[in-house]
């Protein structure tokens, strides 16, 4: 119930030609606090509800628990949710051994573009693409809980 992650900036948008799998993605917030995120999330046409413990100091290490809920039961709970909704493609590409979700942002948060990758420890080495930029793995601005209230298009410019 450990999340290892890594997060990047994107350069271009090569990523989409190597995508094996692209998805639309809403997900709203019930708390935003950092030390207890509960994210609801509807990808395609399936339901979620996760929730996120505080951060590592690395910023790659944190609490995750998730579960699959009825679609109906995530679209009304969107509704409870904070003001600031994340909207956004996840396009998934596999490189070596890994995978990584890259999503590009949508309204509030256009123009934004980062990628993540899923470790098995903080130490775990992984095949760089081309299109990866600027890591971000410990810039709280990157969280899609923070995009939520503070979105990329208020800050790009700083």
């Amino acid at each position: 119930m450990v999340e290892i992650e890594r997060k990047f900036l994107v350069k271009t948008t090569d990523f989409k030609e190597q995508a094996f799998a692209k998805n639309s993605i809403a997900q709203g917030y019930l708390s935003s606090q950092p030390e207890r995120t509960v994210r609801i999330r509807i990808k395609g046409t399936k339901g979620y509800i996760t929730i996120k413990g505080i951060g590592s100091d690395s910023g790659m290490s944190r609490f995750e628990w998730e579960n699959e809920i009825p679609l109906e039961e995530a679209q009304e709970l969107l509704k409870l949710c904070e003001k600031g909704k994340i909207e956004k493609t996840r396009f998934e590409i596999k490189s070596g051994n890994h995978v990584f979700e890259v999503d590009e942002f949508y309204g509030e948060n256009e123009g934004l573009i980062i990628a993540e990758i899923e470790l098995k420890s903080e130490t775990d080495t992984f095949d760089k693409p081309d299109w990866l930029g600027e890591e971000v793995t410990n810039d709280p601005r990157y969280y899609n809980a923070y995009l939520s209230k503070n979105p990329f298009s208020e800050w790009k410019k700083q």
